[in-house]
């Protein structure tokens, strides 16, 4: 039968192991079916009141193993006919051109094993004329060698369709991988810059303050540019970056800022996009605290629930627009949770109520299989 080098190219996904199965499969269902066939004929031969049932066992053993050589054969003929596979039409008319050919070769074949066997048993060898014989056979040997056709086509077919398939679906890993390494790269300069301006901002007023920003920039830029390699991270990891900037802010407006965390410690392993709750953390930053000259709560949150991690950053202190429209951090980070997860993730703008005390609540959500 086929071996498991022959289904390489019918499923190329499958692993050495499941190959053997398959061959073991498909080894096992013609098994049966000879057994089927080989019974079949006994009974119709017993009813008729015929003796020596075990002719047409040897009838139907010797038509099976020939059968098999043939099935063998075309699965590893009919590989170079691939090409063909999207005009069916073409593909049957290359491998039934060989019919006439097999037909009277099947006939031939069998009847000179039944002839070896019938010698070798001392049993008399008694057969219909040629002519007869092969106004018999070849019809039988026709309709058997166009239904494995078409199930072999079928197959193949399948095998084409699932080829294209994985090489769309790892073409299509690919593509995001690069874009989600651009978009992460995009925020290094970004970040870079707002931090920066940070520091410029208190250079001349309070140089001892923004030497200490630069030095503590220094470190978190070292983390980040590790981090921006990796489309993804823990959330434990990006909560190391997002409390290094969060030090950074802290140290630069003092009293005028509070910042509180609450983390689900279950979500530690949870993988987000990197420099997500960073990007939140830093809207809030930019349209309240620097906004205002009053104290500005900020409450940064990540809680886990039936699959699903929730990253919030709220402020009692920012005002959302009629029609908000999200900067290049919030618009690049909604770009990268819809090629990392689709529908399945998303990010919102909102105002809170007043009895939360006022303000603006950044979130995002996503799925966490951790």
């Amino acid at each position: 039968m086929v071996s498991p080098a022959d289904t390489d190219d019918l499923v190329p996904h499958l692993g050495p192991s499941a190959r053997r199965r398959l061959v073991a499969a498909f080894a096992i269902a013609w098994l049966v079916f000879w057994a089927l066939m080989a019974w079949v004929s006994v009974q119709e031969h017993v009813r008729s009141g015929g003796g020596q049932p075990w002719r047409r066992v040897l009838d139907e053993t010797t038509s099976m193993l020939v059968a098999s050589g043939v099935v063998v054969l075309q699965w590893r003929w009919a590989k170079r006919l691939d090409r063909y596979l999207h005009r069916p039409w073409l593909w049957f008319a290359r491998v039934l051109a060989w019919l006439p050919l097999l037909a009277p070769l099947f006939v031939l074949t069998i009847y000179g094993l039944r002839a070896l066997v019938l010698g070798a048993a001392g049993e008399p060898i008694r057969f219909d004329p040629w002519p007869l014989l092969m106004r018999h056979e070849i019809p039988k040997f026709a309709i058997f060698y166009v239904l494995f056709c078409g199930v072999h086509f079928g197959l193949r077919s399948y095998r084409a369709w699932l080829g294209e398939r994985l090489r769309a679906e790892r073409l299509q890993a690919l593509t995001q991988q690069a874009q989600l390494a651009q978009l992460t790269q995009q925020l290094q300069p970004h970040f870079l810059f707002n931090a920066l301006n940070t520091i410029a901002s208190l250079i001349h007023d309070d140089p001892q303050r923004a030497d200490n920003l630069l030095q503590r920039l220094a470190a978190l830029l070292r983390a980040a540019s590790d981090a921006a390699q990796r489309p993804e991270q823990a959330l434990a990891d990006e909560l190391a970056l997002v409390r290094g900037y969060a030090e950074i802010m802290e140290e630069r407006f003092g009293e005028r800022v509070r910042i509180e965390w609450t983390v689900d410690p279950t979500a530690l392993d949870c993988r987000v996009p990197t420099l997500a709750l960073q990007v939140l953390l830093e809207n809030a930053f930019k349209h309240a605290v620097e906004k205002r000259r009053a104290a500005t709560a900020i409450q940064v949150a990540a809680v886990r629930h039936e699959g699903t991690l929730r990253l919030s950053v709220d402020d009692d202190g920012g005002v959302l627009a009629v029609t908000p429209s999200p900067g290049v951090g919030l618009a690049n980070l909604q770009r990268r949770l819809t090629v990392l997860h689709g529908a399945a993730a998303g990010l919102s703008l909102s105002a809170r109520l007043p009895a939360e005390g006022g303000g603006v609540r950044a979130e995002l959500w996503l799925p966490c299989a951790c």
